[in-house]
């Protein structure tokens, strides 16, 4: 066979000395820290469950790469920051991958190609995929050591920019171009569901079947757990309402301004404008109504963010079915915080690549965003378990990366071991050991307080 020797590259000159490249160093790779989140999937389980939930009708007696391999390949190099398919013609030679595949480095046997893993992306059905969607709700569960006391569900919607002429595609005039319109729902940091929705819906669309199938899974493990069902007012619907409060969940939703409510806030608007004018400096004070909008079977508490800032008035409003805490801490202490899962959506639309659904079919787009929902579980697993307390606890996904897995190593292997030459000048080599060891640690379940 022809070998095809690249040239060497020339640098400008240090002094006397020549500075030159070459890509002759051996059996290298760049992602050494890919490792760790093997770790973390031999204790949590998740590509064994991904890999039982799919079906494969192709004939075993023909088969070069199994399913695990090629989810292994695909939700690893999300992980490690490859975003295309395209990536993994020359990842597929990377002894490292290779290892987190769970097969010995042979440069013979290389993994599964890109046209290999389209087919797979392609030929995934809507079966697959609902059974791919309930693995993210039993990791969910088995996360948790003792079964909690509360737990809050964020709802959101965000857009998916499309630039293909894909299945499903709409134009959405609140973006002002043609999108998706995905649903996500955390639990904290945690996530139970990435589903992907054409945009030419309401933004709750499916969301009250949705959380039916979520509060009878985890009433089924957890009876007692007592569950708030967060949102913004895309969200405020009044069948999801009373869904909520005939099952015995608790709701907090934003609730978007109308001249009803504007007039009822208008004494509390008056009254913080004064005591503005009097400080002159910020004033927030929290009121509370009742109210029923035109379609709403009832009345229902609403909480009023009467604020008067120095650019002028700023209300808000958030309807509850919640009665004891006072107007200020459902409005500070539950509403605001569910700010923060639009940084766990940034995770997984700029990290993980969630938005890359450039695929014509719709159920392939769908398997792109379970793959990215999927490295986002191995990555919040690390960092809940093996970042606790530590430097990077509260790391996002580029910062785990850049300092966790983006890590040169030389990979030597015989029969018996496979070893890998960490760069000696890696500055985090001690948090590395750190982690390492303790997701080397048994995982033991602690005992459920009686």
């Amino acid at each position: 066979m022809t070998e095809c020797n690249r040239p060497g590259l020339l640098f400008s000159s240090l002094g006397r000395q020549r500075i030159q490249a070459d890509f002759s160093g051996g059996t290298l790779t760049s992602d050494a820290g890919g490792l760790l989140l093997r770790e973390v999937d031999r204790r949590c389980g998740l590509l064994e469950a991904l890999t039982a939930s799919l079906s494969d009708p192709r004939d075993p007696a023909r088969i070069t790469h199994d399913l695990r391999t090629m989810l292994t390949q695909r939700i690893y190099g999300l992980a490690l920051g490859y975003e295309d398919l395209n990536d993994h013609a020359t990842l597929r030679q990377d002894p490292l991958f290779a290892v987190l595949a769970e097969r010995h480095p042979d440069a013979a046997q290389p993994l599964a190609s890109a046209p290999t893993l389209c087919r797979l992306e392609n030929s995934v059905g809507r079966a697959s995929l609902q059974r791919m969607a309930r693995v993210l709700v039993e990791q969910f569960i088995a996360s948790f050591d003792q079964p909690p006391q509360e737990l809050i569900l964020d709802f959101d919607a965000t857009d998916d920019p499309l630039h293909g002429t894909q299945e499903g595609r709409f134009f959405h005039g609140y973006y002002d171009h043609y999108c998706f319109l995905p649903l996500y729902v955390f639990c904290g940091s945690r996530l139970l569901v990435a589903y992907l929705r054409p945009s030419n819906i309401d933004a709750s669309l499916h969301t009250r079947p949705i959380l039916k199938l979520l509060v009878k899974r985890l009433r089924q493990v957890w009876p007692g757990v007592r569950i708030i069902v967060r949102g913004d007012s895309g969200f405020c619907r009044w069948k999801l309402m009373r869904w909520c409060e005939q099952n015995g969940v608790f709701y907090v939703l934003g609730l978007a301004r109308n001249k009803v409510l504007e007039r009822l806030a208008q004494p509390f608007m008056a009254a913080a404008q004064t005591q503005f004018e009097a400080a002159q400096t910020k004033v927030r004070n929290f009121h509370e109504v009742r109210y029923a909008a035109g379609t709403w079977d009832r009345e229902r508490r609403v909480i009023v963010k009467a604020e008067h800032l120095p650019q002028g008035p700023n209300v808000r409003f958030v309807v509850t079915n919640l009665t004891a805490p006072t107007p200020a801490e459902v409005y500070d202490g539950l509403y605001i915080p569910r700010g923060d899962m639009e940084n766990r959506i940034k995770e997984q639309q700029l990290g993980l690549y969630a938005d890359r659904t450039s695929c014509h079919a719709f159920l392939a787009n769908q398997f792109r965003v379970l793959l990215s929902a999927a490295a986002y579980l191995l990555l919040d697993s690390l960092r809940r378990t093996g970042l606790a307390g530590t430097e990077l606890e509260q790391a996002q996904v580029g910062t785990m990366r850049l300092k966790l897995f983006k890590v040169a190593a030389r990979i030597v292997t015989s029969v018996r071991r496979v070893v890998l030459h960490l760069s000696s000048a890696y500055p985090l080599a001690d948090l590395f050991a750190r982690v390492l060891a303790r997701l080397r640690t048994p995982h033991v379940l602690q005992p459920a307080p009686s």
